[in-house]
C-alpha cells in the first residue's frame, strides 16, 4: 500500500487529470439520464442536480465536522508528544500510594 501511495504521489498531476476526466464522464452521463421518472422538479429542470447536491452535502458534512472538531473536541497537535516527554519526569517524582496498610 505504501508503494502505491508513493507511486501516485510522484504522479500527482496525472492523478488530478484522471479525476477531472472521471468527473467529466459522470457529468456527461447525467445529461443522458431519462428524466421522465423524476421525483421532483429539481431533478427534471436543473442539469447535474444530483452531482451538485452530492457536492453540497459533502461540503456541508466536512464543514460541520471541522467546526465541531475546532469547537473543543480536538486536542492540541502535540498531545502525544508532550505526554511521552513528561512521562520520565513523572516517574522520577515517585508514585503516590493509596495503600493504608
Amino acid at each position: 500500500m505504501n508503494k502505491l501511495i508513493e507511486y501516485l504521489s510522484e504522479r500527482i498531476r496525472t492523478v488530478v487529470w484522471t479525476c477531472y476526466g472521471i468527473l467529466a464522464l459522470v457529468m456527461a452521463h447525467s445529461l443522458y439520464v431519462d428524466k421522465s421518472h423524476a421525483h421532483s422538479w429539481a431533478e427534471q429542470y436543473i442539469p447535474f442536480f444530483w452531482s451538485i447536491f452530492g457536492f453540497a452535502a459533502a461540503a456541508a458534512i466536512i464543514g460541520f465536522a471541522r467546526w465541531y472538531g475546532h469547537s473543543g473536541i480536538m486536542t492540541r497537535p502535540d498531545y502525544y508528544d508532550r505526554d511521552a516527554e513528561e512521562e520520565p519526569a513523572a516517574a522520577s517524582h515517585g508514585a503516590t500510594s493509596t495503600d493504608h496498610a
